[in-house]
């Protein structure tokens, strides 16, 4: 029997088939169950994206979300005219909670979020947590520590999350101009509600709004207006600075300050913008468009014209008198330097109602201005133009106008004669200067120069100078009326004066309300002893901000207004 090697048993063809049959049976079945779980896979990511989405829109967490949508990431900066950020936008902390995920003891939790945020009681905090409610904010803007603080409760029911966020970085830093935003983040003050759509709007990428506020000369301004306001004890202050051919708001200052970061932390005075909504008699600061007018019209013939000046001077039932009468014949020149109320009477008096209306309408005197702030003041004006009210609105009693208007008129006088609406916007190739409309010729703009000069140099505005800026205004005081009636008592001063006169760039206006006299002063409380020192430090400090340098050497033409003055 011969021997020989054996190997596997050989497999039939039938059972090979049925192997490799149960094979592909089980590769299909591993095939299925893994389609099965990718597709369960799927979905639950779509549940889970799904329920964000819904959480996000209509969920109890939407009030969580809704803040940011207003900011969408994308409001823009806005800055000063060289770019300074006064508002941007910023990732805060906010704290929530959700009562229904409380799984500590809400009383105990309670009291230690009173001993946190004591801006509600325990009892406050007790009433939330059981209430009902399934979101609620516990503060928004929370500051690191206070974030930490919370966070260690370890309470899942206390949410910490970030949120678009409006930051001042200036802090009070001309508030009034830019104003401020609501917790949304949709603007309601200042140029946050004026641009309102533009910052917001995702086209522009966030791209900043520039105004025509320049910090550094907005800061000096308000710096001044806040020492005075304290000296004086006022209970009010503001302040303007406007380019005179431009029309542009350099600076315009309104006190008490408010900061915008906390906005609702300000009272109502804080918040109320003097200067551009305030309405006041602004006194003595008018009688330059009296005399403008006059030599516009023809009425006045030079600074040498005379007119009657008593100590008094009737008008119907009303007797008008000086601080310091004449009691002989007067020039326009002397009239002005002086401030004579009995002079600028019969200035308005012999132009009439008919004319100082039109001319006032052509400066906005009797209306809103039209530019970009929401807070524009209505002037007050006479019910009837009657031959009285004329001539004491001549000397700027019976019409009440904002700063701001004072400032414009200024401007449309000193510029050459053309108004010009004021702007918040900085002038450049997107924002154009206006061609202007005109009130005053040339002529008369160039006269007006030499007797604004003569105010500050002979005349009630001694303490406005500031050495070698050459400027040029006059002082305004005037009686507060109190339950319908002028108040002997309580005034509002103010100046408004252009620099350097001689050649005008600047317009600059000041108003301090019911300053009190002083030991300084001697008791007066008049604009030459309080509001015309705030003028002259303001442009001694902002001029070389401004590129004005000073010169002693340069003067207007005095030779038009000083031979008409007599040495007393």
């Amino acid at each position: 029997m011969s021997g020989g090697v054996t190997g596997p048993a050989l497999v039939s063809a039938p059972e090979r088939l049925k192997l490799q049959g149960q094979k592909r049976q089980l590769l299909s079945m591993m095939h299925q169950r893994l389609m099965v779980a990718m597709l369960l896979f799927a979905f639950g990511i779509l549940t889970v994206s799904g329920r964000i989405g819904y959480l996000a829109i209509f969920g109890a967490d939407a009030n969580a979300t809704l803040g940011a949508s207003a900011y969408a990431g994308t409001r823009g900066d806005i800055v000063d005219r060289d770019g300074q950020p006064l508002a941007r936008t910023i990732e805060a902390w906010t704290v929530a909670v959700q009562p229904h995920k409380v799984i500590g003891n809400k009383l105990d939790l309670a009291r230690d979020l009173a001993r946190l945020m004591p801006e509600k009681d325990e009892a406050d905090y007790y009433a939330l947590l059981t209430g009902g409610k399934r979101f609620a904010y516990l503060q928004r803007r929370a500051g690191p520590r206070l974030v930490e603080a919370v966070n260690a409760l370890g309470e899942p029911g206390i949410q910490l999350t970030r949120e678009p966020d409006r930051l001042y970085p200036q802090t009070a830093l001309a508030a009034h101009v830019i104003g401020y935003t609501d917790v949304d983040g949709k603007g309601v003050a200042g140029a946050e509600a004026a641009f309102d759509e533009m910052l917001s709007d995702p086209r522009r990428a966030g791209a900043p709004v520039q105004l025509s506020i320049s910090a550094p000369v907005q800061g000096a301004l308000r710096a001044e207006l806040a020492a005075a306001m304290t000296t004086f004890d006022a209970i009010g202050a503001a302040g303007v600075v406007m380019d005179v051919h431009t029309s542009e708001i350099i600076a315009l200052a309104s006190l008490p300050q408010l900061n915008p970061n906390v906005a609702g932390q300000g009272g109502t005075e804080a918040r109320f913008n003097r200067a551009a909504l305030g309405v006041y008699e602004l006194g003595s600061t008018f009688k330059p468009f009296t005399v403008a007018m006059g030599l516009e019209t023809g009425q006045i013939a030079s600074m040498g014209q005379m007119y009657d000046c008593p100590g008094s001077y009737q008008v119907g039932n009303r007797r008008i008198s000086d601080t310091h009468p004449f009691n002989r014949p007067c020039s326009v020149a002397e009239i002005m330097m002086e401030s004579s109320n009995v002079g600028t009477a019969q200035i308005a008096q012999k132009l009439g109602a008919k004319r100082q209306k039109a001319f006032l309408d052509k400066m906005r005197f009797t209306q809103r201005l039209r530019y970009e702030l929401p807070e524009r003041g209505r002037p007050l004006t006479p019910r009837e133009w009657s031959e009285i009210a004329t001539v004491t609105v001549g000397y700027g009693h019976g019409i009440a106008v904002t700063p701001v208007h004072l400032a414009s008129g200024y401007a449309t006088l000193f510029n050459g004669g053309l108004y010009r609406s004021p702007t918040i916007l900085k002038v450049g190739p997107d924002h154009p200067a206006e061609q202007g409309e005109r009130v005053y010729s040339e002529r008369t703009s160039e006269q007006m120069r030499a007797l604004l000069r003569l105010v500050v140099t002979h005349g009630t505005g001694r303490k406005a100078d500031a050495p070698g800026y050459r400027v040029g205004g006059k002082t305004g005081t005037a009686e507060k009326i109190v339950n319908g009636r002028y108040s002997k008592r309580l005034v509002v001063n103010s100046f408004a004066g252009v620099f350097p006169i001689d050649e005008p760039r600047y317009v600059i206006v000041v108003m301090l309300d019911e300053p009190k006299g002083t030991k300084e002063t001697f008791g007066f409380r008049t604009a030459g002893w309080n509001v015309a020192p705030v003028v002259s430090k303001t442009i001694a400090r902002v001029a070389p901000m401004l590129g004005v340098r000073p010169d002693a050497s340069r003067e207007p033409d005095m030779g038009q207004v000083l031979p008409f003055v007599r040495e007393e």
